[in-house]
């Protein structure tokens, strides 16, 4: 039995395919005798003829390894592509060392650890790039012994 005229009908009324649409096999007479679009809507709406949905491509997999790289998994060397400014800009990293470095200087201000001339100093010396990190200023305010001429200062008042 050749149906591919009633395909095509059922085609243009669903707005799809001829390869998309699903005869029921029980009903391929009454399918058989469907020759207007009128007749085509009347099987669509009794679910005899039915559009099939379209296979697309499964994420499951990709969301798994997706997963795992939050989690810090498969970012080894073999897994990078691009250099290392280009994974995380220098923009990018110089603006998290820099709000870092900042929010420190901060804190030791309000602590009162720093007074508003070294909290200045150090401010433009990080703007500058002098430090490397929060460690570094650590390290450079121990050494120089700042610290606790400042603490000694505090305890004074």
């Amino acid at each position: 039995m050749r149906l591919t005229s009633q395909k095509r009908i059922a085609g243009s009324v669903l707005k799809c395919s001829v390869k998309r649409i699903h005869f029921d096999p029980e009903h391929l007479n009454d399918i058989k005798e469907a020759i207007t679009k009128q007749d085509m809507r009347e099987l669509i709406n009794a679910n005899i003829v039915q559009k099939r949905q379209i296979k697309g491509i499964s994420r499951a997999r990709a969301n798994k390894i997706l997963k795992q790289k939050r989690k810090g998994r498969k970012k080894g060397y073999g897994s990078r592509k691009g250099t290392k400014t280009a994974r995380l800009p220098r923009k990018e990293a110089w603006m998290a060392k820099i709000r870092a470095q900042r929010n420190y200087i901060k804190t030791l201000r309000e602590k009162k650890k720093i007074d508003t001339a070294l909290f200045r100093d150090l401010y433009m010396k990080s703007k500058g790039g002098y430090f490397r990190n929060v460690r570094h200023i650590q390290f450079y305010l121990t050494e120089r012994g700042i610290i606790k001429d400042v603490n000694k200062k505090a305890k004074g008042n």
